[in-house]
């Protein structure tokens, strides 16, 4: 299979590293014209630095001013992927409500604003591509984040809904569910066991998996190239009969048949 994406305009929100980086890099390499986006100039200018033809976007889409940011700069878009996102480990009793708000706004409500901008102008031109970033945690709710949890579980859902709205359109939309994913944030958490243990990162993320998620079937952790992956091929042409859809990159962690 060959995925060629010349003449698309992609948009990736939270693109400077991780999951973000790697797609944003998987869409250039299909020919598509990448818009690389991030809060800090300096990150943005470094992931553009490193994908050929890409450009940058600094905005910060976890909040209205931010997003009316991006609009200005990038009107519209045939591929958007809203992958920007924020986990913050805590237990349900000592989690505030700005805590849940903070997540509230950047994993759900920065998807809202680019649905609403974007895909008037997919269904007008009669060609789209619409993910959002889900998580395994949207179906497994670690108890010890379960405010990430909920807002995830808010994003597979808000996917179905619009894919219902862009319905006969020629737009799809779905969300892809990563497992533990070895991107930069699950690096940084899983740090402080890394230099008490000793272990290489990959070690630790296996114990991590072994106690925290015992479902999985891979039993390690994916690779950001491996979800980004899964998302190049949703945003193809070839994925055209695909849209409502919960995809899964979780390495068999969600123990389910559907």
């Amino acid at each position: 299979m060959r995925i060629d994406l010349s003449g698309k305009t992609a948009l990736v929100t939270g693109s400077t590293g991780g999951i973000g980086f790697a797609t944003a890099k998987g869409l250039a390499d299909a020919g598509a014209s990448v818009v690389v986006n991030g809060r800090k100039a300096e990150a943005v200018d470094a992931a553009v630095a490193r994908i050929p033809g890409a450009r940058g976007v600094v905005a910060d889409v976890g909040d209205e001013a931010g997003c009316a940011a991006l609009f200005a700069a990038l009107p519209a878009a045939d591929i958007v992927v809203s992958n920007a996102g924020l986990f913050e480990p805590g237990d349900f009793f000592d989690t505030d409500d700005a805590t849940w708000d903070r997540h509230w706004q950047v994993n759900v409500m920065a998807g809202v604003r680019l649905a609403r901008h974007y895909l008037p102008g997919m269904r007008d031109k009669g060609w789209g591509r619409f993910i959002l970033l889900g998580s395994e945690s949207a179906f497994n709710i670690p108890v010890g984040m379960i405010h990430y949890g909920v807002s995830k579980t808010a994003d597979v859902a808000l996917a179905r809904g619009l894919a219902k709205r862009m319905a006969d359109t020629g737009v799809t939309v779905n969300s892809v569910l990563p497992g533990p994913t070895l991107s930069d944030g699950v690096a940084a958490m899983l740090g402080d066991e890394q230099q008490r243990s000793g272990k290489s990162l990959d070690e630790v993320a296996r114990d991590f998996i072994a106690a925290h998620r015992p479902s999985s079937i891979l039993r390690r952790a994916a690779s950001v190239e491996e979800v980004a992956n899964m998302i190049v091929y949703v945003a193809s042409p070839q994925a055209s009969a695909t849209t409502g859809a919960a995809l899964r990159v979780d390495g068999g962690v969600i123990d389910t048949l559907m």
